[in-house]
């Protein structure tokens, strides 16, 4: 076979993860090398050698073949290798240039047309270097950074999984790194680098993140993945940094996004004028000058890899009401390296290190609408993100069939928000048509105080054994995450209020009533906790792949865990432990050639409990709301600029601090003692077919099911006592739960006391409040449905495209640990299951839900020098529902619900009220978006430098279509809400960026 050919084949295989590619699960950042050595004339081959060898690093390993001439040569770094066979130390037959990818198993069939006496090898063209790889059982979709060099993709890992069918954005107000995977919410996925588990564990929303230039492959797992991944129920971004070699590299790259190039986002006014979401003045300017240098300190043996990166990024915004004009700034650079030691062959190790804080500092200023023009300055906010991140490993080949792969490290990342008037100035929000005209609300735009520190602490140890027809995987895994946390409102008295229109007679969520003649409130709150928090995470994890035959793989995989999560003193308060996830699957390559497979796996699948719940169920939290009467505003003044504060009435209620009072207390009563843990059933059945070397398509199908919710209920009632109170509750809902509490009913906790809340739980009243029974919990629900077919050609020095169409149904009454419809972004503290009737009614089409989505993706080489991409991501819109605030029980805090009170709303009598049902998607679908990107490189070498100057241009056609609406039709009980489906937020405009980078 000829070199090119080889070479061309081999890079099909960089981009063969698409059509839901399954690759093999090994959880170290390191590829492998598999195939057969096949004969005509029928001799054994199991004295032939098979070696590979990485030109630019010195290193090489070799292995023999079996009888049926199979080999594995697994644990390799990522990189280019060429292939040799020999026999009986006779002359090695160079076989041509082998690409091993991120986690991925490269098949390499070769024909052998005879052994000479001499052992010498002659090879016949043209050997199989396969696109198919029938080797392993998951889904995951594999891209180099040279391949993102050829798109228009954003820089930063959420936009690389993006590419990857199925996989839809969060809603952004629960962070701007949100992705959902199958149907999932955004806060149930992973993200590695080189191994190290940098996710978010606070809230799980996010994750910490480096420049591309950083990163040498990308591997998204869309599903069914190995037991030697754990601790998620979405997907998993899994990224490997670059690394030296013996030649030594340099260059620099310039980013620019100036806010020149971006189109201006629309303004969104009411039917009479007033402000609604104003964004003209949105911009940003970002300008990055990433130096980096890589090579050899000790030839073949110790190589490094460094960058450093200085940064001058810009944004200014204003607020929705376009009276606040906000303008901010960053300079942090970020640094990153690699040493890598290559001991031997068969003994290497390596130390990464990166820091990605980064801390604005922000202007705040009035704004003049009509002028554009920002007025006095009222504020200083500043913020803190991101911090340091390091890991060391060991990966040894310490037998030709045992190796080892060890590692330890740590994530950091700082959260961290104050102001200059966080003393002074309360912060304060009223509803649209409320507010006074052409005076702001409030003397400061930063609505908390608050500063975090996540720490992980992290250790792995994976084996892999060869014992004949069986590869096992076995390992442990251990994270210790501590979170240092304190939080608070602004202002005196630390109190953000909120004004809202309401009817005389309306019912509050305190359970106050409205008097007669007011019609709007001041709700006061105050939220307030500290400390220091601590979880731990463990797992063990046994893996057999076993070749029943040449052309069958099965793979049998168990994985144990524990969680335990503990409170304000370090004491276990949630500790879950033997949970089984077992996973199988299996591929059949159908002709034995690696051309053809069908595959399936089946496996269990478990999800932590957030250090969000430590913080709020077991750290103290105060959450004080207080309710009055609004009686106009106050108009006041600070450093020469006026500002509106609410003046409070009457009282309305009593103060509700029934979410936190700002002790700890005994949390026996406040968490059940036998807790079941949230987990996820997955079915995967697909067909991958290789067509030649550069073409594949495929097709698979996906079942999703989750199991259970850890939410917190509030239990008002009980079998043993009535309704007697028994307290907020952090359980499964739907489940028996059992507490510390009242069993003789005499007012006094004295024992375990468990309540079936699939029946009972929450009391119920008739309209004299007399108590008529309980009622128990719907339980959780969720499952996904997805057929996706993939047709994809690897790149050959000329172009490549892939093409994506998933078909998709997710339904259930439960998104997941957070909630979009509602905007609850506390994992696992929504507002699904406060009481029953939030949910009733509830089962439909979830927020993640889109129907229909196309991706596109491709690049061409128009000359030598001259390249031009495109991408392209379309999908049908998320269901859109009319949420209510109250119930046809009539006697229940008004949570949000599934029914809208039509006739006799404001009646002091419950039952006289009428209600109808307001189905989940009831009100439609929003609309299909899709956004086109498209790019064009130039490149020229002048000897050994290369030149690439790359113009990316991102929603080309400046979509700017709505992307979420607000869902809360009735906002009091038979008030219907005036922005009752008026949008929140829309695709972000057009924008345009330059990269230049010139290395050698």
């Amino acid at each position: 076979m000829k070199a090119y050919s080889i070479k061309r084949a081999a890079l099909c295989v960089a981009l063969g993860a698409c059509l839901g590619m399954i690759a093999p699960s090994a959880f170290a950042q390191d590829g492998s090398v598999v195939g057969r050595l096949v004969t005509d004339s029928g001799q054994r081959l199991d004295a032939a050698t098979v070696t590979v060898r990485n030109p630019a690093t010195g290193f090489s390993r070799s292995v023999k073949a079996d009888a049926n001439g199979s080999y594995r040569i697994p644990q390799l770094p990522v990189g280019t290798y060429t292939l040799e066979v020999a026999v009986a130390g006779g002359t090695p037959a160079q076989v041509g240039e082998v690409t091993v990818s991120l986690g991925n198993a490269t098949t390499v069939n070769v024909p052998v047309s005879g052994i000479s006496t001499l052992g010498a090898v002659q090879v016949r063209a043209p050997q199989v270097i396969s696109m198919v790889d029938v080797t392993s059982t998951d889904s995951s979709m594999n891209l180099s950074r040279q391949d993102i060099e050829r798109l228009p993709v954003d820089q930063d890992l959420k936009s690389v999984a993006m590419l990857a069918p199925g996989v839809v954005s969060g809603k952004g107000s629960l962070g701007a790194q949100g992705i959902s995977f199958g149907g999932s919410s955004v806060a149930e996925n992973a993200v590695y680098i080189d191994g190290l588990n940098v996710t978010d564990f606070y809230n799980r929303v996010g994750f910490s993140s480096a420049p591309f230039a950083f990163f040498q492959e990308f591997q998204v797992k869309t599903g069914g993945y190995s037991v030697e991944f754990g601790r998620t129920t979405g997907g998993v971004i899994n990224a490997a940094t670059r690394s030296g070699s013996n030649d030594f590299h340099a260059g620099v790259e310039y980013t620019f996004e100036p806010r020149a190039w971006q189109s201006s986002k629309n303004d969104h006014y009411t039917a009479d004028g007033t402000p609604y979401i104003i964004g003209s003045q949105d911009k940003h300017t970002t300008n990055r000058l990433n130096v980096w240098g890589s090579g050899a300190l000790v030839q073949d043996r110790l190589f490094f890899f460094g960058m450093y990166e200085i940064r001058d990024n810009r944004a200014q915004y204003t607020n929705n009401d376009g009276n606040v004009f906000n303008q901010g700034s960053t300079d942090d650079p970020f640094w990153g390296g690699k040493l890598d030691w290559q001991i031997n062959d068969n003994h290497r190790l390596s130390l990464m290190g990166f820091s990605d804080k980064d801390n604005w500092a922000y202007d705040v200023y009035g704004f003049d609408l009509a002028k554009g023009e920002p007025t006095a300055k009222t504020n200083e906010i500043y913020t803190t993100n991101g911090g340091k991140n390091w890991a060391a490993s060991y990966n040894g080949q310490l037998t030709e069939g045992l190796s080892v792969r060890a590692m330890y490290g740590k994530n950091q990342r700082y959260a961290s928000q104050r102001s200059m008037t966080d003393l002074e100035c309360n912060r304060v929000v009223a509803e649209s048509g409320l507010a006074p005209a052409g005076v702001p609300l409030g003397c400061t735009t930063n609505s908390t105080v608050q500063s975090r520190v996540d720490d992980r602490e992290q250790a792995r140890l994976d084996f892999e054994w060869q014992l004949g027809a069986h590869l096992l995987r076995f390992g442990v895994d251990h994270e210790k995450n501590v979170s240092t946390y304190d939080r608070y409102y602004p202002g005196p008295g630390a109190f953000y209020y909120n004004v809202y229109k309401t009817t005389p007679g309306s019912i509050l969520e305190n359970g106050g009533v409205v008097p007669a003649g007011t019609t709007a409130y001041v709700r006061a709150r105050r939220n307030e906790v500290g400390g220091e928090f601590e979880s731990t995470n463990s797992a063990y994890y046994l893996e057999d792949n076993w070749s029943v035959t040449d052309n069958l793989l099965l793979n049998l995989g168990i994985r144990m865990e524990t969680f335990d999560n503990k409170d304000a003193e370090g004491r276990s308060y949630i500790k879950m432990d033997n949970m089984w996830a077992p996973r199988a699957g299996f591929a059949w390559d159908i002709k034995g050639d690696g051309a053809m497979k069908l595959f399936g796996n089946i496996g269990r699948y478990y999800l932590p409990v957030a250090n969000v719940i430590n913080i709020k169920q077991a750290g103290g939290l105060l959450d004080e709301r207080t309710y009055y009467a609004f009686n106009g505003w106050d108009i006041r003044e600070i450093n020469g600029s006026r500002y509106a504060v609410p003046r409070t009435g009457a009282q309305i209620g009593p103060v509700d601090n029934s979410q936190g009072d700002g002790t700890v207390g005994d949390l026996r009563s406040e968490v059940d003692r036998d807790m079941d843990p949230v987990y996820q059933d997955e079915l995967i059945l697909g067909f991958q077919q290789m067509l030649n070397e550069r073409w594949s398509y495929g097709v698979r199908g996906i079942y999703r099911k989750l199991h259970n919710a850890i939410d917190d209920m509030h239990i008002t009632a009980s079998a043993q006592c009535g309704n007697a109170e028994v307290g907020w509750v952090m359980a499964n809902p739907g489940r028996k739960v059992t507490v510390w509490g009242d069993t003789n009913c005499d007012g006094v906790s004295d024992g375990w006391l468990t309540v079936d809340t699939s029946k009972e739980g929450f009391a119920q009243y008739d309209d004299k409040g007399n108590y008529i029974g309980q009622i128990g919990w719907d339980k959780p629900r969720r499952d996904y449905k997805a057929l996706e077919l993939q047709l994809d050609r690897g790149w050959d020095g000329t172009w490549a495209m892939n093409a994506s169409y998933t078909l998709a149904y997710g339904r259930g009454n439960a998104e997941g640990p957070v909630n979009s419809d509602t905007d609850f972004a506390d994992t696992g503290r929504t507002e699904n299951f406060d009481d029953p009737w939030v949910n009733r009614g509830g089962y439909g089409y979830l927020a993640n839900d889109r129907r229909h989505q196309l991706k596109l993706r491709g690049s061409y080489a128009i000359t030598e020098n001259l390249l031009v991409g495109a991408t392209l991501d379309a999908r049908s819109g998320g269901p859109i529902t009319g949420f209510g605030v109250g119930n046809p029980s009539g006697n229940t805090k008004p949570f949000h619900s599934y029914y809208i009170c039509v006739q006799n709303c404001t009646s002091s009598v419950p039952s006289e009220r009428v209600y109808e049902h307001s189905p989940r998607g009831g009100y439609g679908r929003m609309p299909w978006t899709y956004e086109l990107g498209a790019n064009i490189t130039w490149n020229k070498q002048f000897g050994e430098a290369d030149l690439k100057v790359k113009l990316s241009i991102y929603n080309l056609t400046n979509q700017q279509k709505k992307m979420s609406v607000d869902q809360e039709k009735e906002n009091a009980i038979g008030h219907i809400s005036d922005t009752f489906l008026w949008p929140t937020s829309f695709q972000s405009p057009r924008y345009a960026q330059l990269t230049v980078s010139l290395s050698y």
